[in-house]
């Protein structure tokens, strides 16, 4: 299956430019349309009126900060003891996860449009302009330009710097001075989603989104390891079978998870390189998950969760349909999950049930929750971050 990708040095041809600036095109006209249909018009439907809700847990913001707005897909990178998180207008911030102090702030001078991927001494971010930017101890130490445009955060690790860009090229960078190391692309697909693809990092190898397969791929020279398929599309045009991976996936022992667009939610063991289990299911945005079990949200925010180790449903919980989800997040005996209010709900992961419900700043939950020991960060897209406690 590794002959389906090649790896390559040499830079894009103006045709291959051509033909990913119009399939990136095509899928944001695409989402714009999809968009419009389930939210802007008035035939769309009623956000659920939210629940009448006795707290059965304890709760409470912590702390918070702001950023000028959050209008692209921000990924908050969690290292150590600091959240790393950024604004739209190209600030990036590590934050203290007990008190929210800011450690650093930068502002790499262009709008962003993807990050934020740190491993703790290097953070990289990606602006408008299709420039990954490099920052080491609070300042610029390089960037680079790109062949494409990018919405997923990079990922860093092992002095490197890996980006996915739209049309789903892989290119490695040298963390310390930008060389490029490789650069791992497949045969062009008719459309690419303009989401967030998955990139993430398994052992010694490179986990990468193609299409709707996951594939393992050498982080020390670009070729494939191995390759398995979460989805199998179907349907009679390239749109009606556009499946690709969507961040944020979900590591759990040697089992990563992820979801194909519109298309189905399966896990794969990155060890063997062999898929486990995957279930039809719609939905556009990433999933959460812990030791027992995958949780995600369908388009019309239905909320399933299925056994990790099985893919069997544990519960579907309705009650936030239409409420425009973020991505859910798994911490403990929680699903933690914000809306369209900037509302944040905390679910019983055993069977789905609302246990606490905080509120930000009114605006959409904008990046996926994320958690550092005891404490919750979301990003509102007016730029709210705040930290929450359950307790």
């Amino acid at each position: 299956m590794s002959g389906a990708l090649k790896t390559t040095t040499v830079q894009m041809g103006a045709s291959r430019l051509r033909a990913g600036a119009l399939a990136l095109a095509a899928a944001a006209v695409l989402t714009g349309l999809s968009g419009c249909s389930l939210f802007g018009s008035s035939n769309a439907p009623k956000p659920t009126p939210l629940e009448t809700l006795t707290p059965e847990i304890a709760g409470r913001v912590v702390w918070n900060s702001r950023i000028d707005s959050v209008q692209f897909p921000l990924s908050i990178a969690t290292v150590a003891d600091q959240f790393v998180v950024a604004g739209s207008g190209g600030v990036v911030e590590a934050l203290q996860a007990s008190d929210g102090r800011s450690a650093w702030r930068v502002d790499v001078g262009q709008k962003l449009s993807a990050g934020v991927g740190s491993d703790g001494r290097f953070a990289a971010v990606v602006t408008r302009e299709n420039e990954v930017v490099v920052l080491e101890a609070g300042r610029v130490l390089w960037r680079k330009p790109l062949p494409s445009a990018v919405l997923a955060a990079p990922l860093v690790a092992g002095e490197r710097v890996f980006v996915l860009t739209v049309d789903r090229q892989v290119q490695a960078f040298d963390a310390l001075d930008g060389r490029l190391l490789w650069n791992l692309r497949r045969p062009g697909e008719p459309l690419t989603l303009a989401q967030p693809g998955v990139l993430a990092a398994f052992k010694d190898t490179l986990i990468v989104g193609q299409g709707p397969r996951m594939a393992g791929v050498d982080p020390l020279r670009g070729s494939v390891r191995w390759e398995a398929s979460v989805a199998s599309p179907r349907g009679t045009n390239e749109v009606e079978r556009l499946a690709d991976l969507v961040a944020p996936a979900v590591r759990q022992g040697d089992m990563i998870c992820a979801r194909a667009f519109q298309s189905a939610v399966g896990c794969v063991n990155a060890e063997r390189g062999s898929a486990l289990w995957s279930r039809n299911f719609g939905g556009m945005n990433g999933i959460g998950g812990g030791a027992t079990a995958v949780v995600a949200a369908d388009a019309s925010d239905r909320i399933t969760a299925w056994g990790l180790g099985n893919g069997d449903v544990m519960w579907t919980a309705d009650q936030f349909q239409h409420r425009r989800l973020s991505a859910p997040l798994v911490v403990g005996k929680n699903v933690v999950v914000g809306d369209f209010e900037g509302q944040v709900h905390f679910l019983a992961l055993d069977n789905g049930r609302t246990q606490l419900r905080l509120a930000t700043d009114g605006s959409a939950i904008q990046a996926a929750p994320v958690a550092l020991g005891t404490t919750i960060l979301v990003a509102t897209r007016n730029g709210g971050l705040y930290a929450l406690r359950p307790e």
